[in-house]
């Protein structure tokens, strides 16, 4: 059983600052703006002895003109729904308000345990003016600063006692994360709720809703992962303010920590210099692709028009053209299960093993049937090949003279153990070691 805790209250009074305090790390976006973190953010924390997950929600609006106020309550609520105990946060330095009033109301409504943390309380004179919260209706309250540290042992101390078990089952151990990558506004949300059945991420038609990169587990249908919906990565000369700057970084730093990559795109716009960007950086750092094509439903279709469109993707990102590619939209759900039937094949393909007595069969008939060409009078012979421990796939092929073996040569070895063996998906890398 998993410990949840939960972090709520009006925006900009420190929550995600609180959260990176239990985390002990940047993990939330933290600006002076308000309404920064808008969907529910996953980190985990242990105080004691004793692990929990902790929630970090976008703050709690009432009455705004806010295009994101009512996605944002629907968050919360989920938040708080999921989670065991509750850390209702308010602004010591800027006292009690009406809006600090009308979560209250909301929280005692509910059946978690709720603890009163009054942020910013960096001197005595703050800790002292404090009791006004005692308004609010809550037995007690814990003055804190979220950016120092002080007070929040104490508080730690209180909210482990609190928690259902001492004991935590992290239910992200050891499974494949997925992570979903695009551009703005292709839909990356979209298909996170779609697949999820719920509204896990708030999706609007602006670009830039999304702003973490927030995980989500997914059990259904036989897979089990962890589900990444990130912030969309423009060019860096479109990213115009610190926030989506570091949305991007975000987003950037996920890719690095997945296994697969989604590629996701917009149909109507096509394949860009920045998916080939994120392609390229998917390929980089040795993760299986995926590429899909959102917004399929928009696309005037005719006899060809998706084996035409498949073709122009594979042109561009040639020489890596065994990767796949799908056909779906978001909005209808038209093939999105088949999004997750490939991730897992790819995934698969990313950890197989082959065995080297196999390899060999195969590779060294390969081989004698197209040796390598002669460089400068000299002759490569490759005796022997076997499958590196490595987490991705990885061969070495050992010759009498590495050196003059090219890249085409290379190339052609990759094309056969893809052909023999499935790599779909997933970039391998060849090696020429002297016998």
């Amino acid at each position: 059983m998993s410990n949840i805790v939960a972090i709520v209250g009006r925006p900009n009074v420190g929550k995600s600052t609180l959260f990176n305090r239990l985390l002990q790390r940047r993990e939330a976006i933290v600006d002076s703006i308000s309404g920064v973190t808008r969907d529910r953010h996953y980190g985990k924390s242990d105080w004691n002895g004793i692990e929990f997950s902790v929630v970090d929600t976008g703050g709690y609006l009432v009455g705004s003109e806010d295009i994101f106020e009512e996605e944002i309550r629907k968050q919360v609520q989920l938040a708080i729904d999921e989670a065991d105990v509750v850390l209702f946060l308010v602004d010591g330095q800027e006292g009690l308000t009406d809006m600090d009033k009308e979560v209250a109301k909301y929280l005692r409504k509910s059946k978690q345990e709720v603890f009163l943390v009054v942020n910013k309380a960096d001197n005595a004179r703050i800790i002292q003016e404090a009791v006004e919260f005692y308004e609010l209706g809550f037995d007690n309250f814990y003055p804190i600063s979220a950016i120092s540290g002080s007070g929040s042992g104490d508080l730690l101390d209180e909210v482990v006692k609190a928690l259902p078990t001492d004991s935590y089952e992290d239910p992200y151990e050891e499974l494949p994360k997925i992570t979903i990558a695009g551009r703005p506004n292709v839909g990356k949300s979209t298909l996170t709720n779609a697949l999820l059945g719920e509204e896990r991420n708030i999706v609007t038609n602006i670009a830039g809703t999304t702003r973490d990169s927030i995980q989500t587990l997914y059990k259904k249908f036989g897979h089990e992962f962890v589900l990444v919906d990130t912030a969309g990565i423009r060019k860096k000369n479109k990213v115009s303010e610190d926030l989506e700057f570091y949305s991007v970084m975000r987003s950037i730093r996920s890719i690095e920590y997945s296994d697969i990559v989604i590629i996701m795109i917009d149909a109507t716009l096509g394949w860009e210099s920045q998916d080939m960007n994120i392609f390229h950086l998917a390929q980089k750092n040795k993760k299986g692709v995926v590429i899909v094509v959102n917004k399929w439903d928009l696309v005037e279709k005719e006899t060809n028009t998706m084996k035409q469109y498949a073709s122009r993707i594979s042109e561009k990102i040639a020489p890596f053209t065994d990767v796949p590619i799908l056909f779906v939209s978001a909005l209808t759900k038209q093939r999105i299960l088949k999004v997750v039937e490939t991730a897992m094949e790819v995934q698969t393909n990313r950890k197989k093993r082959i065995k080297t007595s196999k390899l060999n069969e195969v590779m060294l008939e390969a081989i004698a049937k197209y040796p390598p060409p002669s460089i400068k009078g000299k002759y490569v012979k490759i005796k022997y090949c076997t499958q590196l421990p490595t987490q991705t796939p990885q061969f070495a092929f050992f010759c009498n003279l590495p050196q003059y073996v090219r890249d085409a040569y290379r190339r052609y070895l990759e094309n056969q153990l893809r052909k023999e063996f499935d790599f779909t998906g997933v970039p391998i890398e060849v090696h020429f070691r002297q016998k």
